[in-house]
Formats: structure tokens, sequence, C-alpha cells
């Protein structure tokens, strides 16, 4: 019996917490983050393998790997950012987030997911900005 006041998870919530248990047992790196994108519907798996090459680019020294079926990039073993794709969720825009080990701080309040439709050299420059502070 479900205790009261117990908020239930959505269908795509309940798939990515199989998915993150299976990930804990399966492959990791870049291939499995590659293949996780090739099986992307458009226009997410260009955006996908367009921010791979990019984060790569930027930061060669984060280890690609999947965190709850998307890919994400880790610094000693701790994921720093993430690629959540519209499709995952049915949302208008993929969203790349960043984890607290990322310190994006400004002051008390500041972002740490950006919603992304395309990613155009302005995009790119904003995230190699980013991930140049996030290790600063």
């Amino acid at each position: 019996m479900a205790k009261k006041g117990n908020p239930k998870l959505t269908p795509e919530e309940k798939q990515a917490l199989r998915t993150r248990l299976r990930e804990g047992k399966g492959a990791q790196g870049e291939a499995a983050v590659l293949s996780a994108i090739a099986s992307w519907p458009e226009p997410d798996r260009t955006l996908g393998e367009r921010l791979h090459a990019l984060i790569r680019r930027q930061a060669p020294f984060l280890t690609p790997r999947l965190w709850y079926g998307m890919p994400a990039y880790a610094l000693e073993g701790k994921v720093l950012c993430f690629l959540q794709p519209a499709h995952k969720f049915q949302t208008r825009y993929a969203t790349l987030g960043f984890t607290d080990l990322a310190r994006l701080e400004e002051g008390n309040m500041w972002p740490v997911a950006f919603g992304l439709k395309e990613l155009g050299p302005a995009e790119e420059a904003r995230i190699g900005e980013l991930l140049r502070r996030t290790l600063a």
C-alpha cells in the first residue's frame, strides 16, 4: 500500500531509473554514449553527436558515460555535465545540465541547466566558456 503523499513516477521517470540500474552493470564509456545517441530520433541525434564532439574537443579529460540513459561527462568518476534529449521526456528542447561539481556559482542564484534547440557558433562558444569555468 502506497503511503499518503508519495509522488507517483511517470512512465518516463520509471524507465530512467531502470536504465540507471542497468548502467551500473553494463558497458560504459564513449562507445556506450555514441550508441545511445545513434539510437535517438532526429533532431536529438544530430544535436547529441555535435555536442559530444564539442565536449570531447573542449574537455578531452572528461570521461564519457551514460547517466540515466543520457550522455554524461565525468571528472574523476563523478558526472560534471549531461545532455537530456528532448524526446526522452517529450519536451520542446534538449537540456544541457551541470551538476554541483561544475561550480558555476554566480552569487546566490545561477543557472545549472540550459535549454538547447540547436548548436550553432554562439551556443558552441557559450558551452566552451561554461566548460572552462567549471574547471577553473
